[in-house]
């Protein structure tokens, strides 16, 4: 009886993760909607499954990068800058889109919300203090705290040291990363209880009627998200791979964008995002640093949050917006955006530094605070979903178009 059961359940797991995750989303769907009490309570599912992600993602990320590092091979090639370009031109791209859009559809704001209790950082120098302080943070404090610029710079280090290290000791770390990686493959294959538990959760908690109210802006929001993700970004994946692109963009929306919609976290999706870069079987040197990077600097749908907001609360104040203070947003909604992992609170925090361009007082800028965490239900689903699937799918580019242009340049010199 029980080798039976244990027999089905592997059979079980042993199954299509993504549809697995799509049972578990009808089912929370339908639990929330049968009995909020129900769906409260295996909300316990998903609050441990996101914890699990987050426990193990950092060790992960400074185990695969310290490994990846101290075994690269001199002159082996590895894809970071160009992966790099993308990111940067696609966070900057998405503020332009939002911009566009924020003046074909000007929103403004009930500014009667009560400003909360939060201290923003006051400019963009602040901002960049901060980066550059969570780079030289303590690294088990790093660890504990998921700072994961912090972790990225003490890997490197490590990395490097390491390559000057005996055979024995790079073998180590070549065990610790696989046992890292199977450790995450067991936590992804909970995904779909995990999901179930969270849909249930929050569309018990929550439901959608706060949102009716901001309808306008949550749609202006996500419309912009949805153009980054359909449009922009599949035109600078062709630019790279010179093939339909939408197949490649498909799938990391399906099996990236999915999860990091309802689990929130960038940061808890990077596990999530190094099994599917495995499984496309891309360069294990370049995704395990390109991937961890893009949760830190790829961050569109924070550029598309900071300025359509901030755009918002100047259309609410009736302040004309000229084309060279368009672009100069768009380039502070930018440089904003990349740091927003390095806030805590994320984009919404980082709202008041675009205000403050427009001479926006501080209470005001909070109110737009303040608004975006009514609608950030949806709001911040999304725009991890982008940030998220974005990372993957410019790492899976560039990958890929490297490893088909390599024949080329061997059969062109033979």
């Amino acid at each position: 009886m029980l080798n039976n059961f244990i027999g089905r359940l592997g059979a079980l797991f042993a199954g299509s993760l993504v549809k697995q995750i799509m049972i578990g989303l009808i089912a929370g769907v339908a639990l929330a909607w049968f009995s909020r009490d129900a769906a409260l309570a295996v909300g316990l599912l998903g609050e441990l499954f996101v914890r699990a992600l987050k426990a193990v993602a950092p060790l992960l990320v400074l185990v695969l990068v310290i490994s990846s590092i101290a075994n690269h091979q001199q002159g082996q090639k590895t894809n970071i800058r160009p992966i790099i370009m993308l990111y940067l031109l696609s966070t900057f791209f998405a503020a332009v889109v939002a911009v566009i859009f924020s003046h074909l559809f000007p929103q403004t704001l009930s500014m009667n919300v009560g400003a909360t209790q939060i201290t923003p950082p006051s400019g963009i120098t602040e901002v960049l203090h901060g980066l550059l302080l969570s780079m030289v943070a303590n690294p088990i404090d790093a660890l504990m705290n998921a700072n994961y610029i912090g972790i990225l710079v003490w890997a490197l280090g490590l990395g490097l040291a390491f390559r000057h290290a005996s055979p024995s000791s790079k073998a180590f770390l070549n065990d610790a990363s696989n046992a890292a990686t199977w450790v995450v493959r067991c936590v992804i294959r909970c995904a779909p209880l995990g999901i179930f538990g969270l849909v249930a959760s929050i569309l018990a908690s929550t439901g959608f009627d706060a949102l009716w109210e901001y309808a306008n802006l949550l749609a202006l929001l996500l419309g912009c998200m949805l153009i980054m993700a359909l449009v922009v970004n599949p035109m600078l994946v062709f630019q790279k791979i010179r093939r339909n692109p939408y197949p490649l963009v498909f799938t990391c929306m399906r099996e990236s964008g999915v999860t990091a919609f309802f689990t929130r976290s960038s940061a808890a999706n990077i596990p999530v995002n190094m099994a599917l870069a495995k499984r496309l079987n891309l360069d294990e040197d370049t995704y395990s640093v390109s991937i961890p990077l893009g949760a830190t600097i790829s961050m569109a749908g924070a550029s598309i949050t900071i300025t359509v907001l901030t755009l918002a609360a100047v259309h609410t104040l009736g302040i004309s917006v000229d084309v060279p203070t368009a672009i100069l947003l768009s380039l502070v909604a930018s440089l904003c955006a990349c740091g927003a992992s390095g806030v805590a609170g994320g984009s919404l925090l980082l709202i008041p530094v675009a205000c403050n361009m427009f001479g926006i007082p501080n209470d005001l800028a909070m109110q737009v605070v303040a608004v975006g965490f009514i609608i950030g239900v949806l709001q911040d689903s999304a725009e991890t979903a982008l940030n998220s699937s974005t990372d993957i799918l410019f790492t899976a580019a560039v990958c890929q178009a490297e490893a088909e242009r390599e024949p080329r340049t061997v059969s062109e010199a033979e």
